[in-house]
Formats: C-alpha cells, sequence, structure tokens
C-alpha cells in the first residue's frame, strides 16, 4: 500500500524537484530540434503563448489535485470524478509510462556521450555525424538504457527525501552551471547572430501550418510537465502551507526560459560551424533531427579556448549535467509508476521492481531502431494533450472554487484574477485541446504520401490512433478492477 508520511523537506527541495521533472531532454534534445523544423520564430510566439494559456494554468490545476487527493492519478479521477473514471487516471499513467520507456534511451544517450567523453573521442577533426550514426546503430543505446534505469531504480528506492530530494538539489545546480558557461561561449562565437536570427525569424505562413500549432503545445507540455500526472504525485508530497500558484508558475517559466538559452546555443553553434546548413537544420533530416545536440554541441567543444584537456573536460561535464538532468525528469516518471503500482496493492519494493522491468521492456524497441523511438515520441507526445484534457475534466467535475478553496486558500495564498483563471480552465483549455486534435486528425486523413491508414509506418495517423485506441479499451474494460483494487488498497 502507499504511504504519503514523508514530505518534501523544503520549498527549495520541492522546487528544484518540479525543476528536476521539467528540465531535461525537452530542453536540451528536443526544443531545439523542434524549432529548427517548425519556422523557428513562429514556433516561439505560439510556444509562448500556449505557456501561459495552457501550461502554467494546467500546472497550477495538477498541483492542487495532487495536494487534495494524495494520490497517483487512478487516485485523483476516482476521488474527484468517480469511480467510473478510474480507466481515465489509468490513461494518464500509461502515456507517461510509454513516454518513460523511450525517455530512458535519451539519458542513454547522454550516459553514452559522457563515456565518449572521457575515453577521448570529443576531439578537434572527429566527424560527430558520423559518431552519432554509428552510436544510435550499434548495442551502446541498449547498454545505456539498462544503466539509466538501474539508476533511477536506485534513488526512487531511498525515497522523496533521501533519494529524489538529495539529489535534484546537486544535479539541477550542476546542469544550469554548465549551460550557462555554454551560452557564454556560443555567443561570442563567429557569426553567431546569424544563428540566433534563424531561431527567432518569424514566418507569418507557418501559422496556417496545424503541425506548428501542435508542436507548440505539444513541446511546451514536454518542457514544463504539464499534464503528464507527476506533478500531481509530487505535489501530494508536500506539506499544507506550501503553496501551487508561485511556485506552479516559477517553474514553468524558469523551465521555459532555459529551452529558449539551449535554442540560442545549438542554433549559435550551427551558424558558426556551418556543420550542415541552415536549409538542412530547418528541415531537420539526417544527424540534425533526432541527434541534433549530440552533433552540434562536441562542435562547440572542440572550439573552446583552453588548453587541449577542454573539449575533453567540459564535454564530460555537460554530458553528465545533460544525462543527470533527463535522469531526474526520468525518476518522477517511474516514481509514478511505481507510486500507481503501490496503491493497487503491490508492496513497495515489488511495485518499484515491476515498474523499472516494465520500462526496459518497453525501451528495448526505441533502443534498437531509431524509427520506433521517433513513432512513440509522435504518438505519446501528442497524448499529453489528452491528458491535459483529462485533468481539466476532473477539476471541472471537482468543482474550481472547492478546488481552490481546500488547495490554494488553505496554504494561505492568493489567486489573482480569479473569475479570469475559471473561465480559462473552464473554456479556453478544453478548446486548445479539442480543437488542435480535430485539426491534428483532419490533417493526418490527407498526407502527402497517401498512407495514413498504415498503422505500421511511423507518423500515420492510424498508427497514433491504434496505440491510443488499444490502451483506452483495455483500461476501459479494467475499470472495475482497477477502481477494486484501488478502494481495497486505499480505505
Amino acid at each position: 500500500m502507499s504511504n504519503r508520511s514523508s514530505h518534501f523537506s523544503s520549498r527549495l527541495g520541492f522546487i528544484l524537484s518540479m525543476m528536476g521533472i521539467a528540465v531535461g531532454a525537452g530542453n536540451i534534445w528536443r526544443f531545439p530540434r523542434i524549432a529548427a523544423q517548425n519556422d523557428g520564430g513562429t514556433f516561439i510566439i505560439l510556444w509562448l503563448v500556449f505557456l501561459f494559456s495552457w501550461s502554467i494554468p494546467m500546472i497550477i490545476v495538477e498541483l492542487c489535485l495532487g495536494k487534495l487527493t494524495k494520490k497517483s492519478p487512478i487516485g485523483t479521477l476516482i476521488q474527484t470524478a468517480g469511480r467510473k473514471y478510474a480507466w481515465l487516471g489509468a490513461f494518464i499513467t500509461l502515456v507517461t509510462t510509454c513516454i518513460l520507456g523511450y525517455y530512458s534511451n535519451i539519458v542513454g544517450w547522454g550516459l553514452g556521450y559522457f563515456y565518449y567523453s572521457i575515453s577521448g573521442k570529443i576531439y578537434f577533426g572527429n566527424n560527430f555525424s558520423e559518431l552519432w550514426e554509428n552510436h544510435y546503430t550499434s548495442w551502446y543505446p541498449l547498454i545505456f538504457h539498462s544503466i539509466s534505469l538501474f539508476l533511477a531504480y536506485f534513488i526512487i528506492r531511498k525515497g522523496i527525501v533521501k533519494g529524489i530530494e538529495r539529489c535534484n538539489k546537486i544535479l539541477i545546480p550542476a546542469f544550469f552551471v554548465c549551460t550557462f558557461i555554454l551560452l557564454a561561449r556560443a555567443i561570442t562565437l563567429p557569426d553567431s547572430l546569424k544563428g540566433i536570427k534563424q531561431l527567432f525569424f518569424f514566418n507569418a505562413h507557418g501559422l496556417s501550418n496545424y503541425k506548428v500549432w501542435v508542436e507548440a503545445l505539444t513541446q511546451n507540455a514536454w518542457d514544463t510537465g504539464a499534464g503528464w500526472g507527476l506533478l500531481l504525485v509530487y505535489s501530494g508530497f508536500t506539506a499544507k502551507e506550501t503553496g501551487v500558484v508561485a511556485n506552479g508558475a516559477m517553474t514553468a517559466i524558469a523551465n521555459n526560459l532555459v529551452s529558449l538559452i539551449m535554442g540560442v546555443i545549438i542554433f549559435s553553434t550551427c551558424a558558426s560551424l556551418d556543420i550542415l546548413g541552415t536549409s538542412q537544420l530547418q528541415d531537420g533530416v539526417g544527424a540534425s533531427s533526432i541527434g541534433i545536440a549530440f552533433v552540434y554541441l562536441p562542435e562547440l567543444f572542440t572550439k573552446l579556448p583552453g588548453p587541449q584537456y577542454t573539449p575533453t573536460l567540459f564535454s564530460a561535464l555537460f554530458f553528465l549535467a545533460f544525462a543527470t538532468a533527463a535522469l531526474s525528469s526520468m525518476i518522477s516518471m517511474l516514481f509514478l509508476l511505481s507510486q500507481t503500482l503501490s496503491e493497487l496493492g503491490l508492496k513497495k519494493h515489488h511495485a518499484e521492481v515491476l515498474a523499472t522491468l516494465s520500462a526496459f521492456l518497453l525501451g528495448i524497441p526505441s533502443s534498437l531502431s531509431l524509427s520506433f523511438f521517433i513513432n512513440q515520441d509522435t504518438v505519446w507526445g501528442v497524448a499529453l494533450i489528452v491528458n491535459g484534457l483529462i485533468l481539466i475534466f476532473a477539476a471541472k467535475k471537482y468543482g474550481l472554487s472547492l478546488l481552490k478553496n481546500k488547495v490554494i486558500v488553505a496554504a494561505h495564498e492568493k489567486l489573482y484574477f480569479e473569475s479570469t483563471f475559471y473561465r480559462v480552465i473552464k473554456y479556453l483549455l478544453p478548446f486548445e485541446g479539442i480543437a488542435l486534435l480535430m485539426w491534428f486528425f483532419y490533417e493526418g486523413l490527407f498526407p502527402e504520401n497517401n498512407v495514413w491508414w498504415n498503422p505500421c509506418s511511423t507518423y500515420t495517423l492510424s498508427s497514433l490512433l491504434f496505440q491510443w485506441m488499444l490502451g483506452i479499451i483495455v483500461l476501459k474494460a479494467l475499470n472495475d478492477r482497477i477502481y477494486k483494487r484501488f478502494s481495497r488498497n486505499n480505505p
């Protein structure tokens, strides 16, 4: 059975742990890649709009629900919406677990490049595109996928304070130090301004592209952790007086600043070193797609001034920081799954072992096939919009005013622009989520290659719908069993 007797020891520990959820691969690996493929400045404007019109309100709602129920998504949906909606909470957990399956490979990439750094493979003149391609076509991704999960398992075994909080108090500050050093070097490279202009260049025609809108919202959810269910679980381990409005907004804004900084670093380096050329970067082809950070950043390290060992030192430090920042996000995903299994009746240790084993098995295909990895990132990244809609439904079902009084007022916080906030939750967020999903589905019916019906293709709508519907049908059929197991173990 799950218990919530432990709490974060301080507000700083809670904030750094929330940053641990948010700061990670989404900022370093995903944001520059998605921005490059979606009209740069046009994407960033929409991405910033969704920060305030989707992510921050969503985070506040998620934190409130977590503090109210102190349960996993399944328990939260049962407690707020009723027993027949237990499967919706299970769907949130499913989405985050499927992301965990391929996310652990990203942590593994960071660990792999840390190994390459200390073994002397990051040096001036090396072909880093070839190094990346050799990496992801080898057995290394599977090996480091396993190592990353072992590390996450070891940390969650220690619990909230001794494991997760203590870990994030070290990892997050170390990551920020490395990031600002790299920023200082990137913007002083020759022609770095060209890259910055490319990153922020606004193309009005991009506003008519549904993909830019969907990617902007999805990336914001990826960046901030909104709708994953992770903040919901963490907030259940906070004291009653810990606020959610200021902490949630501050975490989201700080996290998006990190993404912008990483975008500046990557684009400045690309423009200065002219590794692939701007057209390839924008098209996201070859190594500039999935491996964008693993091709350009090593080139940046070789340009750092200093002794001969400088590239090795900074590369090792950065990729260790990258791996640990991504690991902090992965820890929260594994913790969510183990906490859910614990609430369903498994002993804590058994839940942690089963969660880790499940993540390992789910991640094997992504370790062995980059196409499968890309498919999973598309399918479950877009599903974060559905997760958000489920959390909005739970909050509205329970009552927004009642939720505010029991959580925000109880923590002696003030909710500014209260009536506007309610309207955003009731009307704007559902409209955004549903409209973008409908637009995404409509455009997916008419792809350029006319193979939308092929569920085995990487990017097709049918692949996404097949995986979503399989999960929904199974979880809906198991709803009563899920509810009974939860109720039996959480009287």
